[in-house]
């Protein structure tokens, strides 16, 4: 069996750690750990003619990541990210190289084969990038998975933008900050977080919604009435960084395998709690894989 196709599309960055700079964006976040779950990862974005960008390009190479990437002559993006108790707060800069991708015969034929894509709220901020990932997601082919993972940052987000991709997803992901600016925003409040989840799947024709409640649960419920609901194991966090996307890459990953939801649920949690332990995004595997779930029972 050929692997799945995974595609990301959005932005590339260096994350400016404390520790150093790692490069991640949530988008090929996704890509790098579908791809270590058994995916074949694409990622498409776009950096600088600059130093930091021929370095990006081969941190990606390494990492194994199929890359189509743009150069143009905007700066390579950089995020400085500030931990508190492991927790990332992030300073986007505007005005970046993926602020500026032009949509090409080579993205639309390369989405047009992908089994699944990803894509965020923060790469459409520009009307550029913007009407190019709209473009692309038109092109996917029939039954392919479109993973929307919410990814609120600053104010780079708006309503409209959000329905309007809630309209070409199959699956929508949040997490229960995300989901209280959402009950606001859409005019559902005093709904339980169930309710809340059923109603964006009905009301956008939804596959899956995932909700996650970083230290203390994430539950998946399935267009049929299947769900799934896990508590978050505890581990010796040293950052949080590409937590959230390291669970969306392994769950679309295994989806597209065969493994039915709770199983995927399941890779996806363990996997989580591993890059919590790790420095930055795209940490190496081990061997095995711990199974954090089944040390907490």
């Amino acid at each position: 069996m050929s692997k799945p196709v995974v595609l990301s599309l959005g932005e590339l960055l260096w994350d400016m750690l404390p520790s150093g700079k790692r490069a991640g964006g949530a988008p090929v976040n996704f890509a790098y750990h579908a791809m270590m779950n058994g995916a074949e990862g694409w990622s498409i974005s776009a950096v600088g003619e600059d130093e930091l960008g021929d370095e990006l390009v081969v941190e990606a190479q390494k990492a194994g990541i199929h890359t189509i990437i743009q150069r143009n002559a905007w700066p390579t993006s950089t995020v400085e990210v500030a931990l508190k108790n492991g927790i990332p707060e992030y300073t986007i800069v505007k005005g970046v190289a993926w602020d500026h991708l032009l949509l090409t015969r080579e993205l639309i034929d390369v989405t047009a084969q992908a089994d699944a894509v990803c894509f965020g709220t923060l790469a459409l901020r520009s009307p550029e990038t913007h009407d190019t990932i709209i473009e692309l997601l038109k092109r996917t082919k029939p039954g392919a998975m479109r993973f929307f993972d919410i990814n609120l940052r600053g104010d780079h987000y708006s309503r409209e933008l959000i329905e309007e991709l809630l309209g070409y997803a199959t699956v929508f992901k949040i997490n229960d900050a995300e989901l209280l600016l959402l009950r606001d925003m859409f005019g559902i409040r005093g709904t339980s977080d169930d309710d809340a989840c059923r109603w964006f799947m009905s009301q956008y024709g939804l596959d899956y919604v995932i909700l996650t409640g970083g230290s203390t649960f994430s539950t998946v419920i399935a267009r049929g009435g299947e769900s799934s609901t896990l508590a978050t194991p505890h581990v010796e966090v040293v950052d949080t960084v590409g937590a959230g996307d390291s669970f969306s890459g392994t769950f679309t990953a295994r989806t597209l395998l065969g493994d039915p939801l709770a199983e995927a649920h399941r890779a996806a949690v363990n996997t989580a709690a591993y890059v919590c332990t790790q420095n930055g995004a795209w940490p190496e595997y081990p061997e095995h894989m711990p199974d954090y779930l089944a040390q907490a029972e």
